[in-house]
């Protein structure tokens, strides 16, 4: 509807800039609470079924160079605990060590964050592109490890 695209329509010069705290404790963990909770600033797609190049027009709700999403975690396999980061085109992959965040307040961990970097191609011979994402994931009970958000 006409009207319901206006309402999504925010107002010039507004900017969604969470820090990596603000992402964890206000988004990511009410969303694993609250399966209908949504936002204005960051919608659902399931990554597996993405390319990074069309995350920003057809996907994203806001941003200009940064984009938010939910995204369920895909296993590689069934009965497995390895995270399934193909794509059709390419994979995500992961560099560098995971970041921990801390709540600034009571200085517990809460998350961590980890960068990943998509390739073209199959692994091990995929080409580096420039698109880079940011996973976080709640440091929790495992309940809450399949909800992440990303960047």
């Amino acid at each position: 509807m006409e009207g319901d695209a206006k309402e999504e329509t925010l107002p010039p010069g507004f900017r969604f800039h969470p820090t990596d705290e603000e992402l964890i404790t206000h988004y990511l963990q009410n969303k694993i609470s609250d399966a209908d909770f949504s936002c204005r600033a960051i919608g659902d797609v399931d990554l597996n079924k993405c390319e990074p190049w069309d995350l920003p027009g057809r996907k994203a709700k806001m941003g200009e160079k940064e984009w938010y999403f939910f995204s369920l975690r895909d296993r590689k396999y069934p009965t497995g605990v390895r995270t399934n980061r193909a794509t059709n085109t390419g994979y995500w992959k992961t560099t560098g060590k995971d970041k921990e965040i801390f709540n600034s307040v009571t200085l517990q961990l809460i998350g961590m964050k980890k960068t990943l970097v998509f390739y073209r191609g199959r692994a091990p011979r995929g080409e580096k592109t420039n698109w880079v994402m940011h996973e976080y994931r709640v440091h929790a009970k495992a309940a809450f490890r399949a909800s992440k958000v990303y960047l």
